[in-house]
């Protein structure tokens, strides 16, 4: 699964502008199937952006680096 790095949250606002300046013109042109597929990337991209806030918001968790196994010697 792809994520959204949370310096682009920014982005992702101007993207749902710009998305609804796009149905606006829809509805007045009577662009049925164009509304249904601006709403449905509407729905998307506000799912990813709660998702990057609430990823934001946690703590990152280091797990460190693997030792590398050395092989036993023959006895």
């Amino acid at each position: 699964m792809l994520h959204v790095n949370p310096k682009m949250l920014a982005r992702l606002t101007e993207l749902k502008a710009d998305l609804l300046q796009r149905r606006a013109q829809a509805e007045a042109e009577g662009w049925i199937g164009e509304i249904e597929g601006i709403d449905l990337t509407l729905t998307f991209l506000r799912a990813k952006r709660d998702e990057t806030q609430r990823r934001a918001q946690r703590p990152a968790v280091h797990l460190g680096i693997p030792a590398r196994r050395h092989p036993q010697e023959s006895k």
